[in-house]
């Protein structure tokens, strides 16, 4: 297999950018509830649990396929199997737009997430079928950032074509967004053939298996998973109302706060792969950086809930930039496996990520429901809430700290290697 040894025009074009902008789209989806979560809440009557459960929805489907798309781009094409996907999802956002009850939005945004579950891993599959393992960091992180670009568009840019367009119209062009997705990853992206031994179904079944049976998967999986499935619930959704209700900013000032926080998402997207490079460099292993930015990240929440006032922006910002240190854990676990099983190791740790986070959307709603007196919107109700995910993820960084492997220092990762 012949692979490029720079980065000419040809593969930026037409490998890169069409994957790149299906990942955009993904988490485009993914968060534009925080934004328009009022106009559903106030045009359908939908309480907190209910916008919870409709928005989460996208996180259930999506968490259900991933076994299931671990081993389709094990045998498949990755651009056709994203092609045929997008189609999914933008009938999907038409679903969206024309439901007048929270079943049918729920099904739109279920939709959605099936829809959307291959834009990240079949982007990084095509970039490995076509640049060199040098580059392979370089243009992944091209990826994750454009994800980034999505979340920041579903911030304050969102709410400024809000005022030209409603919510409806703004799926409709998303579906015509997915559709052209779809067009330009099918016609533009390259096919190229593997020379793959084709595993039984079951045998590549067995393999996913394996991994869930692994002490050391279970040793750092549920800090690192429920941590990212803390952030994605909050992030795509709750830190909207957050602002409005609990810090009682205007929509356009929440956005912009929301805005902050994706652009410190994007920073740290950018920053915790090469920190870890870096610092591996110099003997000191990942595990020890995913530690600290744990416990950070538990900080800075712990100040959100507790009602830091005077710092509400910085906290925001700092939670953006922190909440993707759990990223991490996808090489950490991964360099626990065969390399056969590293991509089966990877889907393992999103099966749970995104099964966690339709767990937490959710959740939170139903808790803030628990205080209906002023309609969904007391305070105390968000606060209980997030108290609740954090209590969680302190109880699973705990195992993850105290739990030793066989002949281990359970303190040894905080201090060097």
């Amino acid at each position: 297999m012949l692979k490029q040894s720079r980065f000419p025009a040809r593969l930026w074009l037409r490998v890169l950018i069409p994957f790149a902008v299906g990942y955009f789209l993904s988490y485009f989806f993914r968060s534009v509830n925080a934004v328009i979560s009022p106009d559903l809440t106030k045009e359908l009557g939908l309480s907190a649990g209910d916008l919870g459960l409709l928005t989460s929805a996208y996180f259930f489907s999506f968490a259900l396929f991933q076994l299931p798309l671990g081993m389709l781009l094990d045998r498949y094409s990755p651009k056709r199997i994203e092609a045929m996907l997008l189609l999914i999802a933008a009938a999907g956002a038409l679903v969206f737009a024309l439901s007048d009850t929270s079943s049918g939005l729920a099904t739109g945004r279920a939709l959605i997430g099936l829809g959307v579950s291959a834009c990240l891993m079949a982007g990084y599959t095509a970039c490995a079928l076509w640049f060199t393992p040098q580059q392979i960091p370089a243009v992944n992180a091209v990826i994750l950032s454009a994800g980034g670009l999505g979340a920041l568009t579903a911030t304050a840019p969102l709410e400024w074509t809000l005022r030209f367009v409603d919510w409806r119209a703004l799926f409709v062009m998303l579906a015509g967004f997915a559709l052209a997705t779809a067009a330009l990853i099918f016609f533009v992206a390259p096919e190229r053939e593997r020379r793959v031994h084709h595993v039984s179904w079951s045998a590549q079944l067995q393999g996913s298996l394996s991994v869930f049976k692994s002490a050391s998967f279970w040793r750092i999986a549920p800090a690192a998973t429920i941590a990212q499935a803390s952030f994605l619930a909050i992030q795509g959704l709750w830190a909207g109302p957050w602002l409005r209700n609990v810090v009682g900013l205007s929509r356009d000032s929440a956005a912009t706060y929301l805005l902050w926080m994706a652009a410190a998402m994007v920073a740290g997207q950018l920053t915790w792969g090469i920190l870890a490079s870096r610092l591996a460099h110099r003997g000191i292993a990942p595990l020890v950086l995913l530690k600290w930015g744990l416990a950070v990240y538990l900080l800075v929440q712990g100040a959100i809930v507790a009602g830091a006032s005077s710092l509400v922006l910085p906290l925001w910002m700092l939670f953006g930039f922190f909440g993707v240190a759990g990223s991490l854990a996808y090489p950490i676990i991964a360099q626990q496996f065969p390399s056969a099983l590293t991509g089966r190791a990877n889907t393992a740790v999103n099966l749970l990520v995104f099964v966690l986070a339709f767990a937490a959307q959710w959740a939170i709603g139903v808790i803030v429901d628990a205080w209906p007196a002023t309609g969904g919107s007391e305070p105390a109700g968000y606060r209980a809430a997030f108290a609740a995910v954090l209590v969680l993820q302190a109880l699973a960084f705990f195992w993850l700290i105290l739990k030793k492997e066989p002949g281990a220092d359970p303190t040894e990762d905080f201090n060097h290697h």
